[in-house]
Order: structure tokens, then sequence, then C-alpha cells
């Protein structure tokens, strides 16, 4: 009966969710899925930064890294979700 009681349990019900997330309660999932939110808008406001940095560099610090006037311009002027 053991081993019968092993596969059993070993295996996801019909339907119900599979992976990592499939024995963390509604807490936890939620926990992961606002923690990837949290990553995304940390990535999108990290990339808006720099563009911002770019508008603020001098002629010669953009030349270093090969970067034109009007191409620093038109990257710091698009919106921070592009």
């Amino acid at each position: 009966m053991d081993t019968i009681d092993t596969i059993r349990f070993a295996r996801p019900a019909f339907g119900a969710q599979a992976g990592p997330l499939a024995h963390r309660g509604f807490v936890g999932r939620l926990a992961v899925v606002l923690g990837s939110i949290a990553r995304q808008i940390d990535r999108l406001l990290e990339r808006r930064r720099g563009r911002l940095a770019l508008l603020e560099m001098t002629d010669e610090q953009l030349k270093d890294i090969g970067v034109s006037r009007c191409d620093a311009h038109r990257e710091g002027i698009r919106a921070f979700w592009e």
C-alpha cells in the first residue's frame, strides 16, 4: 500500500497546476507575481535613468561612447516603456 500512496501523491491531480508555484498557497503565488512586477518596474526605471543620463552628457562624452547628440536626444526623449 505504501508504494501506491507514494505514486498517487507524487503526481499532481488532474487540472492541478504543476511547476514551481504548484505547492505554494495563494499568498506565496501572489508574492511571486508582485516580486516579478517589481523587478520589471525596476528595469523600466533603470532604462529611463540611463536615457536621461544621455541627455546630460557633454558632446565630448557622447563622442567617447560613439553616440551623436541627435541620437542621444532621440533616445533620451523616448518613453520608459519603449
